[in-house]
């Protein structure tokens, strides 16, 4: 029954991609099904055997010592979501980090300036959102450093996290992120936020995996026809949830005890 249903899922994100391919949908870049570590098809590791092999460079999850979580939302800057998002983590005084796709903030540098003017934390998500596993090195390496420049460009520094499009990437590539001060940072909570989830079910996601230490996947931007008023929706209650419970919801740099920004050589 497990088979059926993980085949059934990766059938429903190909059937995703084909209607992108002809409706526009996600080009040249767009919120799409994050992979979870189960169902990885190209990568040539698991995301536990990327942990062991690049201890500290390849991250999930933070301690599970203290009730600290990390929020992160991916594919910014979008006009139509991200300053909604952004209003609500001021108004309840949160910082989260987000994972900036490249020509979106070449696009939108005053949102860019907006995110980190308040607080919050800046991470590499591509230049324009394609599948890492599927580059060859050097195609893989612009996309990092194209964005990167973008980025230093309007934040004033170089991100240390790197978020791959779909949680997918290449022990080569990611032993050459390891090698130029990087991180890899994925995920242990899935919102599922990408598929136009209701808000109800975005919390449900969120909820069944949450534990001290989790980083959580959201979205903060998609492509045409994408909804994230769901994801805006459960933020206000999710952020009061987390601290009912006691948990502080902290940027990646606190989460992890490493910098956001990586030391250039």
């Amino acid at each position: 029954m497990k088979k059926l249903e993980n085949r059934f899922r990766l059938l429903l994100t190909a059937l995703f991609f084909a209607m992108s391919a002809v409706s526009g949908i996600g080009s040249p870049a767009a919120a799409a099904p994050a992979v979870p570590a189960s169902e990885q098809q190209r990568n040539d590791m698991t995301w536990v055997r990327y942990k062991q092999t690049f201890p500290g460079h390849f991250v999930t999850n933070g301690a599970r010592d203290a009730k600290k979580v990390a929020l992160t939302f991916d594919d910014a800057p979008d006009p139509r979501f991200t300053p909604q998002i952004l209003d609500i983590l001021k108004e309840q005084h949160v910082r989260a980090t987000f994972f900036i796709v490249g020509y979106r903030a070449e696009d939108h540098r005053e949102l860019v300036r907006r995110i980190h003017r308040e607080g919050h934390e800046i991470g590499n998500h591509s230049y324009n959102h394609p599948n890492y596993a599927e580059l060859p090195l050097e195609q893989f390496q612009n996309q990092i450093l194209r964005t990167d420049r973008a980025i230093r460009k309007i934040a004033g520094y170089s991100p240390r996290f790197i978020r791959p499009p779909y949680g997918e990437l290449r022990s080569r590539q990611m032993r050459w992120l390891s090698e130029h001060d990087y991180t890899v940072v994925n995920w242990d909570v899935d919102s599922v936020d990408w598929r136009n989830t209701a808000s109800s079910d975005v919390l449900m996601n969120i909820r069944k995996t949450l534990r001290p230490g989790s980083i959580v996947l959201q979205h903060a931007g998609g492509g045409d026809g994408q909804d994230l008023s769901g994801t805006i929706a459960a933020l206000p209650a999710l952020i009061e949830e987390l601290k009912e419970q006691g948990f502080d919801i902290v940027p990646l740099s606190e989460l992890l005890g490493q910098p956001a920004a990586r030391r250039l050589k």
